[in-house]
């Protein structure tokens, strides 16, 4: 982390994601207070407050993008939010971190382009396992040709909620497997070979009643390669993603929500012994990702190295997702 006067945070809505998960993390941080939050309930947002020990608390969204003291602006709400109101906290002259998935469609995301070239703010998708030090290390792995070629990216990510009462739910907000945990692996695999799929395919399983997809199984083709995943929202609890070159594999044991408080493992495997009995398993300590995303995103706006997913790349990865969608109707190859 280099040494940076702090970028001061304000947090647009009280989403369960943004209490448990990144506001105490950027609170860790010397370089990442969050000194405002806002709800369109105002008791909310100061319950949170006051949980959290933010110093204030503001009952409408408006109220926050108003707030002077406030540079940067973290966006957990609903999808189908996230981009209206990046676009108008973008117009008040502060920087947006905003949830993933940016948008409902690439079409929408792309709106985000002019805004930003327009205002001269930074805008970033929060893709927080982007700035986890072991997707670094498995990069540098590849690079460096500990598998011989990649050649294949595959994943899986599952939990399992069934409540029509839960954002994820709503199919007009954006809600299901691909949007919500799809995405995962498709940037890590799109930022693994860094290279964008020439085309897709893919099959879902949808709710009965919600109409949201529940379990979804995609395929990309690469240039140089293949990406295959599995997600769903009403399966199992659990995740995984391995990488595969001609000469080894790697095995990431918590790709996607890796622990806090709790060291990680990468498995690297030559496939010389049967069943990875003489695979070399590399520890990497305990890190927070959402504060490394947080800081990382604060180093950018005080004008040090990049974010770690800009709206380009936010963008390809919508243009993916929505390509698996025309997919799923069509029962062909799609091209993003």
């Amino acid at each position: 982390m280099t040494d940076h006067k702090p970028v001061r945070w304000g947090v647009l809505g009280a989403a369960n994601i943004a209490l448990q998960k990144v506001v105490p993390a950027m609170q860790h941080s010397s370089h990442t207070p969050v000194v405002a939050i806002a709800s369109r309930d105002l008791a909310k947002a100061q319950r949170a407050a006051e949980t959290l020990g933010i110093a204030r608390a503001y009952g409408s969204y408006e109220e926050l993008i108003a707030d002077p003291d406030v540079e940067a602006i973290y966006n957990p709400l609903p999808n189908h939010l996230h981009v209206p109101w990046t676009i108008r906290a973008a117009e008040a002259g502060k920087h947006v971190l905003c949830e993933k998935p940016l948008a409902l469609t690439a079409a929408e995301a792309e709106q985000l382009l002019e805004v930003r070239d327009r205002t001269g703010v930074q805008i970033a998708e929060a893709f927080m396992v982007r700035a986890h030090p072991q997707w670094a290390a498995v990069r540098e792995l590849i690079a460096e040709g500990r598998i011989g070629e990649l050649r294949l990216v595959a994943g899986h990510f599952s939990y399992f909620r069934r409540d029509p009462n839960d954002i994820r739910s709503r199919l007009d907000w954006g809600g299901g497997a691909l949007m919500d945990i799809g995405c995962y692996p498709i940037t890590l695999s799109r930022w693994l070979f860094g290279e964008e799929p020439s085309d897709v395919i893919a099959a879902l399983d949808r709710d009965p009643d919600m109409r949201i997809d529940r379990l979804a199984s995609a395929l990309l083709r690469f240039p140089s390669g293949q990406a295959s995943f599995t997600c769903a929202t009403q399966l199992v609890p659990y995740q995984n993603m391995q990488v595969y070159g001609t000469e080894g594999r790697i095995e990431i044991e918590i790709p996607f929500n890796a622990p806090a408080d709790h060291e990680c493992r990468i498995v690297i495997d030559d496939g010389r012994q049967f069943a990875g009995a003489g695979a070399e398993t590399v520890t990497l300590p305990a890190v927070d990702q959402y504060r490394l995303q947080g800081e990382r995103f604060s180093e950018a706006v005080r004008g040090v190295g990049v974010v770690p997913v800009g709206l380009e790349d936010a963008i390809g990865n919508m243009s993916v997702i929505d390509a698996l969608f025309r997919s799923a109707r069509s029962g062909r190859w799609e091209k993003p």
